[in-house]
């Protein structure tokens, strides 16, 4: 039995911590705050309550994994689970609004055909199936096994099929989700759907690679689910799996120093001074923190550094405390498509001047009473992607950017204006504050192609017994990310470097 020591209590190390303790691994959890969950946090205020991270699960397999490895309840005897339809619905500048099924390729063809006229929804759905292949060459090394020591290999081969495109004698591939939606997809609308999908992972569908479209096509191919209760039951749950394999948690608990002993990782030391020994660290921390906790270079030549990563956006969310029943038939999520969506990009990466005129805001209304004091109220959540480097300190900022999403959520919910009991800001600095990550920000999926620069570290470091778990290690940000990461960290330390991943 080796002592394990896992720094934060985030999604990704939580997930780690209770699959080394069915390995038969003593396991101590040391979280700086005061609760588990890493962004995955839940707001209350006079009966309401709201998520304040992710809303929707997507591939909830990653999760059911853990529990049925981790014991004999499964993930659907621990929270409620069930499929968000439609998948989602869309308003465009223009005045369209189209709802999209969950996970039905031909419900979804349908709906664009009569929404964006006929044809709309065929190139749509061949883009899903190229979307398949570049999915089907990626899962493995980038999903289900720890990074390949070669992982140039990655960095520099597309996977998504571009189709050609002939031109003035040159004949050209679509190398980034904005081109296939200019090159492939024919329609402004369309194009809206792939490129604000993409956005809401945190990446620029300026920059990022084509491989970017397997994110719009893992939400197709698995559905969107809600946990009800909020995505923070999921949270607790896993929480409580590990309570129950004995894993222990010190809250109050914030890491200074990953102790080394011999050219190894020996323990961890808190603030307080304390000594905590340990055969193996698992650090669910960023790259930058994590770097400041050791004097031992964690990456080398040819790696994949912290540096590397590119810049990550953040979130701005406004929680909205509604008079009135939510109405029967609406949507569980919409989103409203910014009238200016090149500007909303360029606010991302040059945040400086006016803020754009109105964002690409997604308005989730879960059909939950339990998030609500009684029937005649409802919990709605509001946010938008926005640059980590905007000044959020700066309340005139904040309320413009706040006035931005209220306008969008009108197109989405009816009567806003009279409606609201009152309204809750969050921006990038309450993630930053309770998460850690430098200025908010929020980590993508990792992505094949772009040079590397959508990769992240790896899940094992240069210092034996130091690994890398949650969003900010391979294989990137979100749940099911997080999720693998867990499972990849366990099997490296229970298995050993041969470790591959699950077959």
């Amino acid at each position: 039995m080796a002592r394990i020591a896992v720094i934060g209590a985030g999604m990704g190390a939580m997930a780690a911590a209770a699959r080394l303790a069915v390995a038969g691994h003593r396991v101590v959890v040391y979280e700086r705050t005061d609760t588990y969950g890493g962004a995955v946090r839940r707001f209350e205020r006079d009966g309401f309550r709201f998520d304040t991270g992710p809303g929707l699960l997507p591939l909830p397999a990653v999760w059911r994994d853990l529990f049925v490895k981790t014991g004999k309840e499964p993930l659907e005897a621990c929270v409620e689970l069930e499929q968000v339809d439609p998948a989602s619905h869309h308003v465009f500048p223009d005045g369209t609004r189209v709802s999209l099924p969950n996970a039905s390729r031909a419900g979804v063809v349908a709906a664009l055909d009569e929404a964006l006229g006929a044809g709309a929804g065929e190139r749509w759905g061949d883009f899903l199936v190229r979307a398949r292949e570049a999915w089907d060459r990626t899962r493995r090394p980038l999903l289900e096994e720890p990074l390949w020591p070669n992982w140039q290999v990655l960095a520099d081969k597309e996977p998504y099929p571009a189709l050609e495109r002939k031109r003035l004698l040159r004949t050209r591939k679509a190398s980034t989700p904005e081109r296939i939606g200019m090159w492939e997809l024919g329609d402004e609308r369309l194009a809206a759907l792939l490129e604000s999908c993409v956005l809401g992972y945190g990446v620029d569908p300026r920059t990022a690679p084509a491989s970017a479209a397997v994110l719009p096509y893992m939400e197709h191919a698995f559905g969107l689910w809600y946990v009800r209760g909020g995505l923070r039951e999921l949270a607790r749950a896993v929480y409580e799996r590990c309570v129950a394999r004995k894993v222990e948690f010190v809250f109050g608990a914030e890491v200074t120093r990953i102790a080394d002993k011999d050219g190894r990782a020996a323990g961890v030391e808190l603030a307080s001074g304390a000594l905590a020994e340990a055969d193996h660290v698992v650090a669910g921390v960023d790259p930058v923190r994590l770097r400041g906790l050791t004097e031992h270079p964690l990456d080398a030549d040819g790696d994949v550094r912290a540096d590397t990563v590119t810049a990550r956006p953040g979130r701005f969310t406004v929680l909205l405390a509604l008079r009135g029943a939510r109405e029967a038939g609406a949507a569980h999520r919409t989103v409203v498509h910014s009238p200016a969506p090149e500007s909303e990009l360029d606010f991302l990466v040059a945040p400086g001047g006016d803020l754009p005129p109105r964002p690409t805001v997604t308005v989730l209304r879960p059909d939950d009473p339990s998030l609500a004091p009684d029937g005649d109220h409802e919990s709605v959540v509001l946010s938008a992607v926005v640059s980590t480097e905007a000044d959020w300190k700066d309340e005139s900022t904040v309320q413009r950017y706040t006035d931005h999403l209220l306008r969008a959520a009108g197109a989405a919910i009816p009567g806003l204006g009279e409606r609201v009991l009152w309204h809750e800001v969050r921006t990038p600095e309450h993630t930053e504050d309770e998460t850690g990550a430098p200025f908010g920000a929020v980590p993508a999926p990792a992505l094949a192609a772009g040079g590397g620069r959508f990769l992240h570290p790896a899940n094992t470091t240069r210092l034996p017994g130091l690994y890398r778990a949650g969003g900010w290690s391979h294989p990137g940000g979100g749940l099911p990310h997080a999720g693998m990461s867990g499972a990849l960290v366990a099997g490296l330390i229970v298995e050993g470097p041969e470790f591959r991943g699950s077959q």
